[in-house]
């Protein structure tokens, strides 16, 4: 294809591009600090501008993929209203004359929404939740993240640590040993709990008990002692946190981590394959928006693809929370929820482009 209507076609979707992120991205400001201005009574004005600038962090990656899909179809909407896309047919040009520039574009800006959300819109988010807490007192299920793991499960052995950390040690703890029946074997309540070499970990001012099968039991005190528990002290490297706020080593670490431990690891999972699959979602979406607005017959009208644009939005936020759901239920693996709003998005793109194609070749016989 011709490099000129190449870079024209790039240039009228950047600035739709642009022009509607910008949009998209104040009036969504707007309307949430108009929906919780009364919240901010009590805080600075430099508490909410923080705020308000970590949020629009966050909100880009948020809302880039829908700014990328809703600039796709206005792009190809305003050609065809302008006369545009008819002329590009005239001189034989096909729809891979509009596809392949936005393709380009909109595949840099979802990689670079990848990059962004992972060195900037986490750690945004983690400041909006962490103003909002400690500059607004609103918690909200901040404490479901952030409250320390207490309870720990490694083959046998069943560990509740109730203070202090890896670093300094455990305080107040006990340990269970379970037979494979589910029968306790032993406890062991411990002031301390240090790390030594390997898995074995010192505690001080123990009492243990041991069960026998019959019922009958035995109490042993001792000032310090060393166990074997097979748990080396890295396993217990657990960071309170929402999973969606982690950088990917540590997502992938703490993944590591919490199967090793028996927590549940589903949510960082699915946050894990969130990270490429949300952003990369806006690549087939916009080709879907462009296969839309070149459908035979269709008005080259900028509100047609904009209602389109937005049902597609709508669309692919109701799939992700339907596939989030499912996840959280156990009833639909992570990595299958985070790619199947995306795949199929493809799909739908992939047919409406091949019908596309069907009918250039019908009108050229």
């Amino acid at each position: 294809m011709s490099g000129t209507l190449f870079r024209y076609v790039l240039r009228t979707y950047v600035q739709f591009a642009v022009g509607i992120f910008a949009a998209v991205l104040t009036v969504f400001l707007v309307v949430d600090y108009v929906d919780r201005a009364r919240i901010y009574a009590n805080g600075t004005a430099w508490d909410v501008l923080v705020l308000y600038a970590n949020k629009a962090l966050v909100t880009t990656q948020q809302l880039g993929p829908a700014a990328l899909l809703l600039a796709a179809g206005a792009t190809v909407s305003s050609l065809r209203k302008r006369g545009e896309v008819t002329a590009m047919r005239a001189l034989t040009f096909g729809p891979s004359a509009l596809y392949l520039p936005v393709l380009l574009c909109v595949g840099l800006a979802c990689v670079g929404l990848v990059a962004f959300d992972e060195w900037v819109g986490a750690e945004a988010s983690r400041r909006v939740e962490e103003i909002t807490v400690k500059r607004f007192n609103r918690w909200g299920d901040w404490g479901l993240y952030h409250t320390p793991k207490q309870w720990f499960r490694r083959g046998e052995h069943i560990f509740h640590l109730r203070g202090g950390s890896l670093q300094e040690g455990f305080q107040n703890v006990s340990i269970l040993t379970v037979t494979p029946d589910f029968r306790l074997a032993r406890r062991l309540d411990a002031e301390t709990m240090q790390p030594l070499e390997g898995s074995r970990w010192r505690l001080g001012n123990v009492m243990e008990r041991t069960f026998g099968r019959k019922g009958e039991s035995e109490v042993r005190v001792v000032e310090s002692g060393e166990y074997d528990f097979g748990v080396p002290a890295d396993a217990f490297r657990i960071r309170p946190g929402r999973p969606e706020q982690m950088r990917v080593p540590v997502l992938r670490e703490q993944i590591g981590a919490r199967g090793e431990l028996g927590l549940e690891t589903r949510q960082f999972l699915l946050a894990l394959h969130n990270r490429f699959s949300y952003p990369l979602a806006g690549i087939p979406a916009a080709l879907l928006a462009v296969g839309l607005a070149l459908r035979p017959g269709r008005k080259g009208h900028l509100t047609a693809a904009l209602v389109e644009g937005l049902l597609i939005s709508v669309t692919m936020w109701g799939l992700m929370v339907v596939a989030r759901t499912l996840v959280l239920t156990e009833r639909l693996a992570p990595a299958v929820a985070a790619w199947v709003p995306p795949v199929l998005l493809l799909v739908a793109a992939g047919l409406l482009w091949l019908q596309g194609e069907s009918w250039l070749r019908r009108r050229g016989a």
